[in-house]
């Protein structure tokens, strides 16, 4: 049953975990108080060996309209200062699939979080922004790293100075969202998605994978890459989740593979 209470609704689908961002009065818009919330709430997905994925995405009609504007004019006023606990980066640095489903407007900080997803289902019709040099402002929290690797330099560079609104089509023909659907079918699509990765993909290997490509980007060439890949391989195939991997294809049956151990010091 789904928690019904605060900023951030929780929901359990069998090995998922479904987080819906609940202002939906403010088309969802980011404050402290959500940020918190979400972020504890990605802690809990992390240390829950039964949860494989998480799947976010917003309530009534909008993903997130990016940072609330009340708390931004204090700021301009020198009236809030620009202060977190946590890196703004933290659900990138999840270890399990975080899954994005952009029923409505994505904004600013709204589209970076959807950013920060491995892997983003989107509406047709669903408006998303970067938003920055309107409102004054600059590629923020990573956008300049992030959005070049995702739709490349030329196109980074459009959606950013120009700051102009696109929709969901063209966000996936440009590589910005990797599926389209409609709305009536957006989050089953998503859950789903996500369930049959909790189902049949192994929680180590992808925690792995995940850290693999965030290497690959920051320093690896192709040398490299290959080389620690190999380094990593030799490693995989002494776990149990090879061999859990390889009988269940040969039994033709779904796989159990082990739970992904809780980080050091969590």
């Amino acid at each position: 049953m789904p928690d019904n209470d605060g900023l951030v609704l929780a929901e359990r689908r069998g090995r998922v975990l479904l987080l819906t961002l609940n202002r939906p009065e403010r088309l969802n818009a980011w404050t402290p108080e959500l940020e918190d919330e979400y972020f504890a709430h990605l802690d809990a997905a992390e240390a829950d060996g039964d949860v494989r994925a998480v799947v976010v995405t917003g309530a009534g009609k909008g993903f997130c309209a990016g940072a609330d504007m009340a708390n931004l004019s204090r700021t301009s006023q020198g009236q809030e200062r620009i202060e977190r606990p946590r890196p703004r980066t933290t659900p990138a640095m999840l270890r399990k699939p975080l899954i994005a489903a952009i029923n409505g407007p994505a904004a600013g900080l709204g589209l970076i979080e959807a950013l920060y997803c491995d892997v983003r289902f989107c509406t047709p019709e669903a408006k998303l922004t970067t938003a920055f040099a309107r409102r004054g402002l600059i590629a923020e929290y990573g956008l300049a790293w992030l959005l070049p690797r995702l739709v490349g330099h030329s196109r980074a560079m459009d959606l950013l100075i120009s700051a102009r609104v696109i929709q969901g089509a063209e966000a996936h023909r440009i590589g910005l969202v990797d599926h389209l659907v409609d709305a009536d079918n957006l989050v089953d699509e998503a859950v789903a998605y996500a369930q049959d990765i909790a189902e049949n993909a192994s929680p180590t290997s992808i925690a792995i994978i995940k850290q693999q490509l965030l290497d690959a980007w920051e320093s690896q060439g192709l040398v490299e890459s290959s080389d620690h890949a190999e380094r990593l391989t030799n490693e995989a195939v002494r776990r149990p989740d090879f061999a859990e991997g390889v009988n269940s294809y040969l039994e033709k049956r779904a796989p159990q593979f082990t739970p992904l151990e809780a980080p050091p010091g969590g």
